[in-house]
């Protein structure tokens, strides 16, 4: 888009200022490193916008704290203590599956994916927030822990003036036709691949 100008403009009836505000379904997909990191960049905007800020993290390990959710939770006080922002909160949704092993069984694990996404939907139905992030949340999908067809019939539905971020591999094609702005991160080359694990301030 040279100087920020879409190449079409479609006859939609809407004004150039209803369809700037439209809101929008985000996926980050792909096999390449930086979805999450892409997500929780634009929650940063986001929040220097005012926005009220969710954030949903599914299938991280819960021994793990990122350093945006640090950034991002103490972006939540700063917000609550001065005004400045706007409000921050950070979930997991489900104590029993990660990419450690945990106790419960893959029915357990099904059951409290499942209740996270019922949590998403009682908050969008709210609209509780104005930007949320779905982080790994293309795995319970494909793991057929929660139903892509409720996903996206969900989202197309929902009320207000939200914006949704969902990351993850390989993202289902139903999720990717009715989203607003995909992108699918290609990997061409990774520290991993020469036998270096991941570091902190560039991993987590």
């Amino acid at each position: 888009m040279p100087q920020g100008r879409p190449p079409t403009v479609p006859d939609d009836g809407l004004t150039t200022r209803q369809r700037r505000r439209r809101p929008l379904v985000v996926v980050h997909t792909g096999e390449g490193k930086g979805k999450s990191t892409a997500a929780f960049g634009l929650a940063l905007r986001g929040w220097n916008q005012g926005w009220r800020i969710g954030v949903f993290q599914f299938v991280k390990s819960a021994k793990w704290r990122v350093g945006e959710q640090d950034v991002l939770e103490r972006l939540g006080r700063l917000h609550a203590e001065t005004g400045e922002g706007g409000p921050v909160e950070w979930h997991r949704m489900g104590a029993g599956w990660s990419w450690a092993r945990k106790r419960g069984d893959a029915a357990d694990h099904a059951a409290a994916a499942a209740e996270g996404w019922a949590e998403i939907k009682r908050r969008l139905a709210a609209e509780t927030h104005d930007l949320l992030v779905l982080d790994e949340f293309t795995y319970p999908m494909a793991w057929g822990w929660v139903d892509v067809d409720d996903v996206v019939r969900t989202l197309a539905g929902r009320p207000g003036h939200q914006h949704v971020v969902i990351t993850g591999r390989r993202a289902d094609p139903r999720l990717v036709e009715a989203a607003d702005l995909v992108t699918d991160m290609t990997k061409v080359r990774h520290p991993m691949d020469t036998g270096q694990k991941g570091q902190r301030g560039i991993e987590w």
